[in-house]
């Protein structure tokens, strides 16, 4: 596992959007755009249970991410690493959360939400 650093901290905890990529059955890529927090070391992705990067990761739990600062796109991280949880604790306050920091408001989609918990095995910061 690998630490972030405090830039990297401040980066996901700003109001910026992360593409994840996931594998499908066949090997290719899948790539969406989300919503983005941390736990210390540990990225979260706030998600529902049909959707399909989470259908992905319950066979494959290898994972990559990219997040650039909304301000300034040349700031940016890149991640590899493994969902090593998915849970349903605490996963309606933090879409909460997530939403008054993304949109200033409550938003939640519909469906069962559940939070995807990725280590970090790679980071890379183009402005460190």
């Amino acid at each position: 596992m690998q630490t972030l650093s405090e830039k990297a901290k401040k980066l996901l905890e700003g109001k910026n959007f992360a593409n994840i990529a996931t594998l499908m059955k066949d090997g290719s890529p899948h790539v969406t755009t989300t919503w983005v927090d941390h736990d210390g070391d540990t990225i979260l992705i706030n998600t529902t249970e049909n959707r399909v990067k989470t259908i992905n990761v319950r066979r494959d739990p290898r994972v990559a991410l990219s997040v650039f600062d909304i301000d300034d796109p040349y700031n940016a991280i890149f991640i590899r690493g493994n969902v090593t949880e998915m849970t349903k604790e605490g996963s309606e306050e933090h879409i909460d959360m997530l939403s008054q920091r993304y949109v200033g408001a409550n938003y939640r989609q519909h469906g069962d939400r559940i939070i995807l918990k990725i280590t970090p095995l790679h980071i890379f910061m183009t402005k460190p």
